[in-house]
């Protein structure tokens, strides 16, 4: 039986030993499979450990983005701006994003400009994408972050393994052959965010109650794979309503279930909000927070219908079928 990682006003998330999955025996790959897909169906999220990523690379990909961040001026990384929905690649600013469950733009705006949040955010897609280009620092001009574009190619790439091997568990989960999933998700259509959450002083919680790092929202696509730093301010949302930590946990990553994949299971796998909030210590400065976000989505070519086995009759599937590109492209159309 897997631990919890958290337990706290109805919500479950447990612990799993992902390296049981990947190189464990067959009852134990079928252990965790289960394990796994019970997590996303009752929480949403999941915890794993035992993951192909050594400490020090983590390490090294966290170093790299605070460089990043810390090293270059506003202008410099206002260079290197997020344009468009639809190429969701390069800077944002503070104030830029704010995210949340509402659609109409007119709303987001309005609910921007009382409570931006307070981060600041560099996105990363495929680097073979046919129609969009990633957006990277000059880094023999900027020697301050040089290494950057290796660096974060090269995690881009094991978390879309990582991503596979998830898929994979659901698939052995639910009663489908392994590879069910490969056709939908082998473009690596994901994208890679670096998150920095500046120091902030604990009275501006105070002034704007409303106030957050990140707003509520759950995610667009498939599964995220979430690295936290030790800073804590990740909250998850009880089926009572409540908001409940999900505390850092060492050498771990936190992964939840997105919109799509929701729908793809006929919503038997749950899509679970959260939101960044004032970490619990008490102290009059909170230090900055760095946390590493992969969004993985079904390629965005594929039409996304219900999993067969969700539903009994036609009549109690709950969507019809959908683009992933396109799905992805209205959410973040709403978001920015």
């Amino acid at each position: 039986m897997e631990k919890a990682a958290v337990d706290d006003q109805g919500l479950v998330i447990p612990l799993i030993d992902f390296a049981k999955f990947l190189s464990g025996t067959p009852t134990q790959r079928k252990e965790s499979a289960d394990a796994i897909l019970r997590g996303f169906q009752t929480a949403g999220f999941i915890y794993l450990s035992g993951l192909p990523i050594d400490p020090e690379t983590r390490k090294h990909v966290f170093d790299t983005s605070a460089n990043f961040f810390n090293q270059l001026s506003l202008d410099e990384k206002l260079a290197l701006g997020w344009t468009s929905p639809e190429a969701n690649r390069g800077y944002s600013a503070p104030g830029r994003e704010k995210v949340t469950q509402l659609t109409d733009i007119n709303q987001v705006a309005k609910l921007k400009q009382r409570t931006p949040d307070i981060k600041e955010s560099f996105e990363i897609g495929r680097e073979d994408d046919p129609s969009f280009t990633n957006k990277w620092p000059d880094e023999t001009a900027l020697s301050k972050v040089a290494g950057f574009r290796s660096t974060m190619l090269a995690f881009h790439d094991q978390c879309k393994a990582i991503h596979m091997e998830v898929m994979r568990a659901i698939a052995i989960g639910m009663g489908l052959d392994e590879t069910y999933f490969d056709r939908f998700v082998d473009e690596g259509d994901n994208t890679l965010r670096l998150l920095h959450y500046p120091a902030v002083k604990s009275e501006v919680f105070k002034v704007n109650p409303g106030q957050v790092r990140a707003g509520a929202h759950s995610d667009y696509g498939s599964i995220t794979l979430l690295f936290q730093d030790a800073a804590g301010g990740l909250q998850a949302q009880s089926p009572n309503g409540q908001f409940v930590d999900a505390t850092p946990i060492p050498n771990t990553c936190v992964v939840n279930a997105g919109d799509l994949l929701a729908r793809w299971s006929n919503d038997t796998i749950k899509s679970t909000i959260h939101r960044v909030v004032e970490p619990a210590n008490k102290t009059e400065e909170h230090p900055a927070r760095y946390s590493i976000a992969y969004f993985c989505n079904p390629n965005f070519a594929s039409h996304i219908e219900a999993i067969p086995g969700t539903y009994a009759s036609q009549a109690e599937r709950k969507y019809e079928g959908i683009n992933s590109g396109q799905y992805l492209l209205q959410r973040l159309a709403a978001t920015y």
